[in-house]
């Protein structure tokens, strides 16, 4: 037991000190002059502690999930309702995985600092391919044409979803500035949502321009959710139901995942009338 937790330990602090230089600038992201919303907390699930969340997917009424740490990486689908791990498969100890996507009948996973991806068959998770890319791999999406991937840094990069090959990228400004430190991705109504690591804020970002249209504020949440901040990481996972319009929310080492409703700043609200 004393090891596992220090590799997950370590594992955290790998990761943080990865990207230390390419983490988000908390001070020019917030006095941004871009739409700010808080949240609403709808329902509250069961979530496995143990699990160090870096990709999250729902689909047909499962969550599928990607833990990261080196010995403890694996690709979960999980019962939303009571937290239930149904699935399990387990990657390599070698292996740092990070962001995941569903792509058709496929879930793509990508790992950290290995420059490799994983393909896995999405109804019997059995691994049915691989692919390499040249950068470090933090979170994937899909628009439904493309993957988007990032890599903790500003940018967004278009992967072609039958070679995994390079179609372009953007660079993902915030009233002309850089936001960087973006990590796990969602594709929800034609706008991508990102994780900006290490902090507890996401952005909405244009897949056309990389402009961050809106910034969502979830400081609060760990306490109203009853989260001991001492025992968690940072906020990382968003997935959402596009058949019943839900978003779900939670983070690394989080007991909790939260069905959330997005509120626009009443500050906000009283500037505009």
């Amino acid at each position: 037991m004393a090891r596992l937790l220090l590799l997950v330990l370590l594992a955290a602090a790998l990761t943080a000190g990865s990207a230390s230089a390419d983490k988000v600038d908390i001070d020019s992201f917030t006095s941004s002059s871009i739409k700010t919303y808080s949240y609403r907390i709808i329902n509250s699930y069961p979530h496995d502690p143990n699990a160090f969340t870096q990709g999250l997917e729902y689909d047909d009424g499962l969550l599928y999930e990607g833990t990261g740490g080196y010995g403890q990486s694996s690709l979960r689908r999980v019962d939303i309702q009571t937290g239930r791990v149904v699935d399990i498969v387990r990657l390599e100890d070698e292996f740092f995985a990070e962001g995941i996507a569903i792509w058709k009948d496929r879930i793509i996973q990508l790992t950290w600092r290995s420059f490799q991806g994983f393909v896995w068959d999405k109804e019997n998770l059995t691994r049915t391919g691989s692919f390499s890319y040249r950068r470090e791999g933090w979170g994937i999406t899909s628009d439904a044409t493309r993957l988007i991937m990032s890599d903790g840094s500003d940018a967004l990069y278009f992967l072609d979803p039958s070679d995994y090959s390079l179609q372009g990228s953007i660079r993902v400004t915030a009233d002309g500035e850089p936001v960087k430190g973006l990590n796990e991705l969602e594709y929800i109504n034609g706008m991508i949502y990102a994780n900006l690591w290490p902090s507890t804020w996401i952005a909405i970002i244009s897949p056309d321009t990389g402009e961050v249209t809106g910034r969502i504020d979830l400081s609060g949440i760990m306490d109203e959710g009853g989260i001991p901040k001492r025992r968690v990481d940072v906020l990382n996972g968003i997935a959402y139901d596009p058949s019943e319009d839900r978003l779900f929310v939670t983070g690394k080492l989080w007991p909790s995942l939260f069905e959330i409703e997005l509120v626009e700043d009443s500050n906000e609200q009283l500037n505009q009338q």
